[in-house]
C-alpha cells in the first residue's frame, strides 16, 4: 500500500485552481457554467510577446538555461526594478521561477523550521499558509477587517511579533480584497519592522500595475530602504501582461537568500521555461502603455459589479482599490434557507447553493481566511458579469 508522507496531511489542494477545474468539468458534463472563480486575466497575451517567443524558437533558444533565469531575463528585471519601484538589484540578487508561487515556495522552505513563524494577515491569498506548513512553520494569522480596509495596521502587527517571527507575508494589491497601501501606510508598518530587526517581508506584489481611482504603487523596500537587505520583493507577468499560462514569476533579494532559493530550484524544477524567460524579456522590456488601457476596462467592470452587488438584499460589498476580484460579505444571508429546505450554515454552503441552484461557481472566504464572505472575479467580459449578477440576484431572492 501506498504511504502518503505526512507532511501532505498539513496541506490542501488549492481551493481557486480546484474551483476552476470544478467548472471546467461541469461545462464539459454540459451544465452552464457561468464560472467568476479564476484569477486570470480574459485579454490575450501582447502581440510581441508571442512574435518574441516564435523568434526564440527559431533561434533554437529552447535548450536549458541557468537555473536562476538567463542573463537576458536578469537584466529586464533588473530594469523593471529600477524603472518601477526604484529598487536597484544586482544580477546575484534575481531570481526567476516557474510562476510567483515557486518563489514563494523556495523562499520559504530555504528559510522556515519547525517553531518558526509567519505572520500572514487575512484575507490571504490560499496558498500562503500552506507553504507555511509544508515548511514545518506555524502561519499566524492577523484579521484586517472590511472596516480596516482590509489592511494590516501598525499595532496589530507589532501585537503578533514575537522572538519566533521568522517573515511577514504582504500581499497588495491583495488577492481577494482589492485592499492596497499608500506610501505613508507602508511606512508606518516598516517603523514596526525596524524595530524588529529577525523579522523579513515577503511582499507579493503581483498585481501592481492593476490599481484604481488614480492610486500609485509603491512597495515596502521602497518606502524604507532600510528593509531592502530583508526584504524579498516578488512579481511576475501572470496579470499585468496576460501570461498566466507562461508561468514565469521572479524575485529580488538579498544574493544570501537567492542563492539558498537557486539551490533548491536546482533539485525541483531548474530553470523555468527557456521559452517562457523569452516571452518575459520581452513582456517587461516591450510597450507598457497597453497595461493602463487594460486597466481601465478593469475599473469600469469593477464599478459594474461593485453597484450591482450592493443593490443586491442581503449582500455588501466592500469597492476594491485593486486586483480584479471583488469580496463581498454574505453576512445577512447565513441562517437562511433554500427554496429546498437547506440551511445556509457558512459561506461554503452559500456559494455551493449558487452552483447548484444557478450553475454560478464563486469562491467562499473561508479559502481566504475569513467568513462570511465569497470572491467574485471579474477578469472576465462584461456579458459574463451581468450573467452572473443576474443568477446572483435569482439565487439571493429565493433564500427564505
Amino acid at each position: 500500500m501506498l504511504q502518503i508522507a505526512d507532511r501532505l496531511n498539513r496541506i490542501k489542494p488549492s481551493p481557486s485552481s480546484m474551483a476552476g477545474q470544478r467548472a471546467r468539468e461541469l461545462r464539459a458534463a454540459g451544465r452552464d457554467i457561468i464560472g467568476l472563480t479564476t484569477g486570470e486575466p480574459d485579454f490575450d497575451t501582447p502581440p510581441n510577446v508571442c512574435e518574441a517567443v516564435v523568434r526564440a524558437m527559431a533561434q533554437s533558444k529552447t535548450k536549458y538555461t541557468d537555473v536562476g533565469g538567463t542573463a537576458e531575463l536578469k537584466a529586464a528585471i533588473r530594469d523593471k526594478f529600477r524603472r518601477d519601484n526604484a529598487l536597484d538589484y544586482s544580477a546575484a540578487e534575481i531570481i526567476a521561477s516557474t510562476g510567483g508561487k515557486q518563489i514563494v515556495f523556495n523562499a520559504l522552505m530555504c528559510t522556515v523550521q519547525g517553531g518558526d513563524e509567519v505572520i500572514v494577515p487575512t484575507p490571504y491569498w490560499v496558498s500562503y499558509p500552506d507553504i507555511v506548513l509544508l515548511a514545518d512553520g506555524t502561519p499566524v494569522f492577523v484579521p484586517c477587517p472590511p472596516e480596516n480596509g482590509f489592511k494590516l495596521r501598525p499595532q496589530d502587527l507589532e501585537r503578533v511579533l514575537t522572538p519566533r517571527t521568522r517573515w511577514l507575508v504582504l500581499n497588495a494589491p491583495n488577492n481577494p480584497s482589492g485592499a492596497t497601501y499608500t506610501h505613508d501606510e507602508l511606512k508606518a508598518l516598516a517603523e514596526v519592522l525596524l524595530r524588529h530587526p529577525r523579522v523579513w517581508v515577503l511582499t507579493d506584489d503581483i498585481y501592481e500595475h492593476i490599481l484604481y481611482d488614480g492610486r500609485r504603487f509603491a512597495t515596502i523596500a521602497q518606502v524604507e530602504p532600510a528593509l531592502k537587505e530583508r526584504t524579498l520583493t516578488l512579481n511576475g507577468v501572470s496579470k499585468a501582461y496576460a501570461m498566466t499560462g507562461w508561468r514565469l514569476g521572479y524575485g529580488g533579494a538579498p544574493a544570501e537568500l537567492v542563492k539558498a532559493m537557486v539551490k533548491l530550484q536546482s533539485q525541483s524544477t531548474t530553470n523555468p521555461s527557456s521559452i517562457g524567460q523569452a516571452a518575459a524579456v520581452e513582456a517587461l522590456n516591450g510597450p507598457q502603455q497597453f497595461i493602463a488601457e487594460r486597466t481601465r476596462i478593469f475599473q469600469d467592470r469593477r464599478d459594474l459589479l461593485v453597484t450591482q452587488l450592493n443593490a443586491i438584499p442581503g449582500i455588501h460589498c466592500h469597492s476594491p482599490e485593486g486586483a480584479f476580484y471583488a469580496f463581498p460579505s454574505c453576512a445577512d444571508l447565513i441562517g437562511k434557507t433554500t427554496p429546498e429546505g437547506k440551511l445556509l450554515a457558512s459561506d461554503e454552503d452559500f456559494v455551493l447553493y449558487l452552483l447548484e441552484a444557478q450553475n454560478l461557481a464563486v469562491l467562499q472566504g473561508g479559502a481566504y481566511g475569513v467568513s462570511p464572505f465569497f470572491r467574485i472575479s471579474f477578469a472576465t467580459s462584461v456579458p459574463q458579469l451581468q450573467e452572473g449578477l443576474r443568477r446572483l440576484r435569482l439565487a439571493c431572492e429565493a433564500l427564505r
